[in-house]
């Protein structure tokens, strides 16, 4: 039929009573409809009184014209509803525009009434806080109201939620005010129609069944899981993967070509997860869905497993997989199973990693002889065990399951098992990583003493803030690595320390020797309280603080003794700087292990009221409870809060109360709501650090409007720069993003956004090295404020850690710029602090640790989210800046075999050598020190010489009568010139271009150079094990066919091998760092210890024939400040031996 110019005849048989003459225009106006549906709009009335004639014997016809006329004027709803009706009449098999819309708002109106079911009876609501906090007019009871007030819960806010990305939580999404029954779902997603419309719902759900057919049969699976997933379909979830099983089975192929592999979607499934779900419910519930998939297959990726029950928090899980793998006896098994205990020890809470020991079968002599650090473990359950569980799982672990779990503890073990058995529990406390660690920081360290010497002399050490700017900066390059010479070599400069320089400079040894467990606590010993003595000198309580401090640093996040040895001095101590550092030393050593006894302890000293111990009470009592959500705790805590009138305990109870809430995302929305309506602003600061670490890592959307809001709301310039800053922790997993989020803030009028701005960038973009990141931080190192200058140094450092001229060509500049700021003087005192605590992190660990927020494995780094967080209240207090050393992680990839030894072998990177290579150092500038200046000649001065010396000579001659040419005195005479004039300008000459001579010797190569040296390198180099790998390299690394393979994909960190060949000889690498001392026998009472750990020192002294930097340096630190001459000269810690020479020097 032709095409028609025009509707008007055909739409007139559309009012006509015979049903033939409907239909044929119906049929007509269907095929034409996209020309002449300007006409037909004004008759669709009449189409639609068609498809609802019950009597019409083409009501499907009827539809799809009005679905297609409906699409045209852009009502898609309406053309969906029709669409729908149409029936068989709507091909989804037709390519076109038209199709394509509806089924997209099919798939659209699928999830939202899908998602709009009731939540599963296992995702309850978090517990309730009985604390009243003060109420506010303007709360959620209108929609307006709520989105434009700053205290409206951003959980329940009603935007548009067309995705998973901004819908709000099923346990929180049902709002009274909201239409469509209260379902704040249903009126954005869905139209009415098929809201109540049963045939319609019915053909809807037909609709998507045949699209997720089709993907089947197309092999696109991974289409089905992400619609599956945004509707909370688990059955379909089930399904799909199902499907792809049995496809796996029959070799099928997808579109691309590739085989189709259900452990593939699994995988997918795990990174949606953990990258994409950000409601905590549906996070738990697919996860278990996982857990049953993997379980059902015959031959289950462990590592997959072990991800999901870190999540889950399934500590019996954990156990009887481990138990399942050693029992199995086969290397590869046995190898597996120590793998996933390394993983479980990185990703996992001191609490969950506590059960999982426990838990693990042990012969009864070998639990007696369990180390100290394992055998004062308290095995009773605590408030906080319950509410730690992800789940709420009311069932818990059956009686009978514990029965069982003893049953298997009293089984004979084989030699074998029971060794392995103790090998997981060594894994499991976290010893084994915490060695390799600093085994390779120990061989691997590049410090670059030439920057920090300049530091020193740059930096007047006389002033307080310089003095604790050195220390800091000492401490990071040296993270770690046990190097602490540079306090031995420079005690002149050392005892310039004064008061809380002292503190950081105390603990400053527990950043340098964090990690080193054998000697700790004899390397601390000298500074530790001890029990005064008659005639003994008293030592400075500043180190005294600072050394408990310390001691929490090396044993961070590693149950000991030392945290028995710390919670005894804290109990003992009546000075205040000592109950300071004595709680910061608890809180880290401590961190999540949920002691309600240490609980009790700190908050006994907060209750005296205290403003310089109350601070850091608070944050050791977050630091303890972290993660645990302890209702009871906060409770506490916002009481006090409200009691107390010292700033200073409110913000560490603030930041405490923000510790408690780490990760637990919808179940801290009560707690943040409620600090946020506090009039008080330090409570309210409270509020952004629960909600920036409840959703770290998330990319919550909800949280970032929140954040964003408050930011240029809040009349608190304290709050605003806490809400700016806390985007970084959010976002981090997507640092790309932040730049184009806070650029529009860097520029903003108030210095204090700027400066949350920075940090923001420095830490979601840390040791990225990202170019955006960068461009906006340039032009703020010249910001006309202090405080954002120094803010730009730090984010700028943390951003270009590990970075190298070839990676970013940016990174010399900064170095250069960094520099400058120290060396300036008319630099700022703050600027300058910011700049040598850069320059500390930019050489992080002796250049051999990132900043890391996140794991290997992708999941939450703890410590290093609780180190950042901390760190960033270097604002009010300088001695959180240790904090930061808890984000450092050394990128080395250890290779283990079977024993847990390691193996002398090579591995290959598919790179050019000089691509991720170390930065060059820099070398010091001769011409830094002053030099002599010749006095200079005047012009009349040397004419006169010259004359008298001309006359002499003629003299001699005519007395001696001898005709002698006089070209020797010219020479002379010629070179007494040029040595005033020339060589003068040739000094000049070569001062103006030595520095462009030093910078390419100093390190500063330039790119172009940097450029042609690697394009003359070969692709693909030979490592060592234990060598230096870093994040981006992981990538191109490969075990080419040899004796040694991965038990899994490489992922840097630890890596477990199975050995091909075992019974041939192997060759092992030689352990340099210090051996670890047992620590079994230790002395029963603290005076025994101290003495024993005195001994051992001396004889490690005498056996070395010199002295540690730490042993070094006592002397000064622990010396009262009001007695300066003592303090010079005691040199070692012999306290005995000092006194006395001194009382004989008097007597004579």
């Amino acid at each position: 039929m032709p095409g028609l110019s025009s509707a008007a005849g055909v739409v007139g048989f559309l009012s006509e009573p015979e049903p033939e003459l409907q239909v044929f225009a119906l049929q007509v106006l269907n095929e034409q409809i996209d020309s002449l549906w300007t006409e037909v709009a004004a008759s669709v009335g009449d189409i639609e009184a068609l498809y609802e004639d019950p009597s019409f014997p083409e009501r499907e016809l009827a539809a799809l014209v009005a679905a297609k006329v409906y699409y045209n004027l852009q009502e898609y709803n309406e053309s969906m509803t029709f669409a729908l009706g149409a029936g068989k009449l709507f091909d989804l098999d037709h390519e076109g525009e038209f199709e394509d819309t509806i089924i997209s708002k099919c798939v659209d109106a699928y999830i939202a009434l899908s998602g709009s079911t009731p939540a599963n009876s296992t995702n309850l609501p978090p517990p309730q806080l009985t604390t009243a906090f003060p109420s506010t007019a303007n709360g959620a009871s209108s929609i307006s109201a709520g989105l434009a007030s700053p205290t409206t819960p951003f959980s329940q806010s009603t935007l548009p939620s067309k995705s998973l990305l901004s819908r709000q939580d099923s346990s929180t999404a049902f709002d009274p005010s909201a239409q469509a029954g209260g379902d704040a779902n249903l009126p954005s997603a869905l139209p009415a129609s098929i809201a109540s419309q049963a045939n319609i719902q019915k053909q809807l759900y037909a609709i998507v069944d045949e699209l997720f057919e089709r993907c089947f049969r197309g092999g696109s699976y991974r289409q089905v899981i992400g619609i599956a997933v945004e509707a909370r379909r688990l059955d379909v979830l089930r399904r799909a993967i199902s499907r792809a099983s049995e496809d796996e089975k029959e070799q099928r192929k997808d579109e691309v070509g590739n085989l189709i592999r259900s452990q593939d979607l699994i995988e997918y499934v795990l990174e949606i997860c953990m990258t994409v779900v950000q409601e905590r419910g549906l996070r738990n519930e697919l996860l278990r869905l996982v857990l049953d998939l993997l379980n059902d297959i015959p031959s289950p990726d462990y590592f997959s497993i072990a991800k999901c029950i870190v999540y889950l928090n399934e500590h019996t899980m954990a156990s009887d997989m481990l138990v399942q793998l050693v029992k199995k006896g086969d290397p590869t098994s046995t190898a597996t199973s120590y793998q996933i205990a390394f993983d479980l020890y990185d990703n996992s809470t001191q609490e969950f990693l506590k059960k999982v020991r426990e838990e693990l079968p042990a012969m009864p002599e070998a639990e007696t002889a369990q180390p100290a650090d394992s055998a004062e473990e308290a095995p009773e359950p605590k408030e906080s065990d319950q509410l730690l569980k992800e789940l709420n799982d009311s069932a818990g672990v059956p009686a009978s399951a514990l029965e069982d779990d003893q049953h298997k503890k009293e089984e004979a073990l084989t030699p074998e098992a029971q060794k392995a058995f103790d090998s997981v529990r060594e894994i499991l406390s976290g010893t084994k990583t915490i060695e390799l660690g600093l085994e390779f920081l120990f061989r691997s360290n590049r410090t670059d003493m030439a920057v920090l010497n300049k530091i020193r002399d740059s930096l007047e050490a006389r002033n307080s803030i310089f003095h604790t700017a050195v220390t800091l900066a000492t401490a990071f390059m040296h993270a770690g690595t046990t190097h602490d010479k540079f306090f031995r070599e420079n005690l002149d400069w050392l005892a310039k320390a004064v008061n809380w320089s002292k503190f950081t400079a105390t603990a400053a040894l527990g950043v340098i020797h964090r990690g080193n467990l054998g000697q700790g606590l004899k390397l601390l010993d000298p500074y530790l309280p001890k029990e005064q003595i008659a005639g003994s000198n008293p030592s400075s309580a500043y180190s005294q603080g600072g050394s408990l401090y310390a001691l929490g640093l090396i044993y961070a996040n590693h149950e000991t003794f030392a945290l028995d040895v710390i919670r005894e001095h804290f109990k003992k101590a009546t000075e205040e700087v000592v109950q300071h550092g004595g709680a910061l030393g608890l809180g880290v050593a401590g961190m999540a292990t949920g002691d309600d006894s240490i609980y009790e302890d700190l908050k006994s000293v907060l209750y005296t009221d205290s403003a310089l111990n109350g601070e850091a009470v608070g944050i050791a009592m977050g630091l303890i409870m972290l993660g645990t959500g302890n209702i009871k705790a906060l409770e506490d805590m916002i009481q006090y809060a409200h009691d107390t009138q010292h700033e200073k305990i409110v913000r560490g109870l603030a930041l405490g109360m923000a510790l408690i809430m780490y990760g637990r995302q919808e179940g801290a929305d009560e707690l943040v709501n409620g600090l946020l309506d506090d009039p008080d602003p330090i409570l309210r600061y409270g509020g952004i650090q629960t909600l920036s670490l409840a959703y770290c890592g998330t990319g919550s959307n909800k949280a970032v409007r929140k954040l964003l809001h408050v930011a240029v709301s809040d009349v608190s310039d304290d709050v605003r720069r806490i809400a700016v800053m806390s985007l970084g922790f959010i976002l981090f997993r997507k640092p790309s993003n932040v730049p184009r989020m806070v650029e529009l803030l860097s520029e903003s009028y108030n210095p204090h956004v700027r400066y949350g701005a920075a940090m923001a960038l420095g830490i979601s973009c840390a040791g990225t090295g990202l170019d955006e990141a960068i461009d906006l931080l340039e032009p703020m190192i010249k910001d006309p404020t202090d405080f954002v200058r120094q803010g730009a140094l730090i984010a700028l450092s943390m951003i270009m850690v590990q970075q190298n001229e070839v990676m970013n060509p940016k990174v010399s500049t900064i170095r250069k710029t960094l520099m400058k700021a120290i060396t300036d003087r008319h630099e700022d005192a703050m600027t300058k602090f910011g700049s040598a605590i850069a320059l500390g992190i930019i050489d992080a660990g002796g250049r051999n640790c990132t900043i890391s927020l996140q794991t290997q494995t992708g999941n939450l780094n703890m410590a290093g989210i609780v180190g950042m967080a901390v760190f960033t209240q270097y604002w009010y207090w300088f001695p959180l800046t240790h904090f930061l050393s808890l984000s450092f992680a050394p990128t080395a990839v250890v290779g283990l075999d079977q024993d847990l030894e390691i193996p002398s072998f090579k591995f290959h990177s598919a790179t050019r050598p000089s691509l991720f290579d170390y930065p060059p150092e820099q070398e010091a500038k001769q011409e830094d020190a002053p030099e002599k200046v010749k006095t200079a000649v005047l012009s009349t001065t040397a004419q006169a010489k010259r004359r008298a010396q001309k006359k002499e000579k003629q003299q001699r001659r005519e007395s001696m009568d001898i005709d002698q040419t006089p070209t020797t005195p010219k020479t002379s005479n010629l070179g007494e010139k040029m040595e005033l004039d020339e060589p003068a300008g040739k000094e000049d000459n070569q001062e103006a271009e030595k520095p462009d001579g030093e910078k390419k010797l100093e390190g500063e190569v330039s790119s172009e150079s940097a450029k042609k040296k690697m394009e003359k390198e070969k692709v693909g180099y030979q490592l060592e094990n234990m060598s230096r790998v870093l994040p981006a390299q992981r990538k191109f690394i490969s075990f080419p066919d040899g004796r040694y393979r991965p038990v899994k994909k490489p992922t840097g960190g630890v890596v477990l091998l199975t050995d091909t060949t075992p019974s041939e000889p192997k060759s092992l690498m030689e352990l340099k760092a210090k051996k670890k001392v047992k620590p079994a026998a230790t002395p029963a009472t603290m005076q025994d210890r101290v003495v024993e750990a005195l001994g051992q020192h001396m004889a490690d002294r005498a056996d070395r024939g010199e002295s540690s930097g730490a042993a070094e340096a006592a002397g000064v630190l622990t010396a009262v400040d009001e007695d300066v001459e003592g303090g010079e000269e005691a040199e070692v810690p012999g306290e005995f031996e000092y006194f006395t020479d001194e009382e004989g020097g008097g007597d004579e």
